[in-house]
């Protein structure tokens, strides 16, 4: 039996990618999980220009300046490091806006390649510091999972989804969303924030658990 996992979140969070990278080491773990995963739109910077903006300027706006953005990106750096991620917060020179990110994430789905496109973004964002906003960057990260780079090329220059996804950013914070990331669990139940591994083994233990008692009758 299958739980729907449905994961709110923006590709230039770097408390996603913690949370995602801790979410598939719980998963590996249990290769009968019960998970059927879909990825959903939350933009953190709604107003964002779609140029986007230098990154340290829009930091120290946000976190009441360098000293501020020092102390929050240095925890996150540590984090980061203790799960075993490698990451370059230094070699992000812009803070872009994510909906043609989030577009390229909603097309990837209808071919069941989601979760490669945001771990492509996530690495391509936060090891190598590339502009997830640039067309040339989204075409190369569909070409490089196997969609078909022409058609997404042509989708990009276009307004194709781009209300859909402002709905579902929308609907998510009318749900009560106000950070990211975000995990809705069977419909039914919210975790939030970068979860450890061992949450989501014990999570994913319980279903197995639950699902196998149904079954049993």
């Amino acid at each position: 039996m299958t739980t729907r996992l449905d994961i709110i979140s923006d590709p230039i969070c770097p408390w996603c990618y913690i949370g995602k990278v801790n979410l598939d080491r719980a998963l590996e773990a249990h290769a009968n999980h019960p998970f059927e995963i879909s990825w959903k739109p939350f933009q953190l910077n709604p107003d964002m220009p779609a140029e986007g903006m230098d990154r340290r300027e829009y930091l120290e706006g946000k976190f009441g300046g360098p000293e501020g953005a020092q102390s929050v990106y240095g925890r996150i750096e540590t984090t980061a490091k203790e799960a075993g991620l490698k990451v370059d917060f230094a070699a992000i020179q812009r803070t872009p806006n994510t909906i043609d990110a989030h577009r390229l994430i909603h097309w990837a789905g209808i071919e069941q390649r989601q979760s490669l496109v945001v771990n492509q973004l996530f690495h391509r964002y936060f090891t190598k510091g590339q502009d997830i906003s640039d067309h040339k960057v989204l075409i190369d990260v569909a070409d490089t999972v196997g969609m078909d780079k022409d058609v997404v090329e042509r989708l990009l220059k276009g307004d194709s989804d781009r209300g859909d996804i402002r709905a579902a950013d929308q609907k998510a914070r009318e749900m009560g969303v106000t950070g990211v990331p975000t995990f809705i669990i069977g419909n039914r139940y919210a975790v939030s924030g970068a979860q450890p591994v061992e949450t989501w083994k014990n999570i994913i233990a319980e279903l197995i658990e639950k699902s196998a008692a149904m079954t049993s009758f």
